[in-house]
């Protein structure tokens, strides 16, 4: 799993404040997990995050923000509760998902959003 700030966001997803490009730069479908160092639920789901990032190497990215840090980006995408995860498909819009989720809803929710129609 890798930390985005700001920049490496519009770097590496997509540039949100460009009014044209909408399309995911990453070339695999990708979960964000906004968190934050203190936050008690966050610290659970990050093991299993990290799993899923690895079981699934190479067909998915699994990035990880700090809304601590990055307040520009938490703001943009309304994150008002964490940890907070953002399914961006390769195609389609994201999906947001709030609060802990269980390994097997998480890797249902892969598979669903972001695997079912990757090509």
């Amino acid at each position: 799993m890798k930390n985005l700030t700001t920049e490496t966001f519009k770097e590496k997803i997509f540039d949100f404040e460009s009014k044209t490009e909408k399309k995911l730069k990453n070339k695999l479908p990708c979960i964000i997990d906004f968190y934050a160092d203190w936050c008690a639920p966050c610290r659970i789901l990050s093991p299993t995050l990290e799993a899923l990032a690895e079981e699934y190497k190479g067909k998915i990215n699994v990035f990880k923000v700090n809304t601590d840090d990055e307040q520009e980006l938490s703001d943009h995408y309304n994150i008002s509760s964490i940890p907070t995860m953002i399914f961006f498909p390769k195609n389609g819009e994201p999906v947001f998902k709030r609060g802990a989720i269980s390994k097997k809803n998480l890797k249902q929710m892969i598979e669903e959003i972001l695997l079912e129609n990757a090509d």
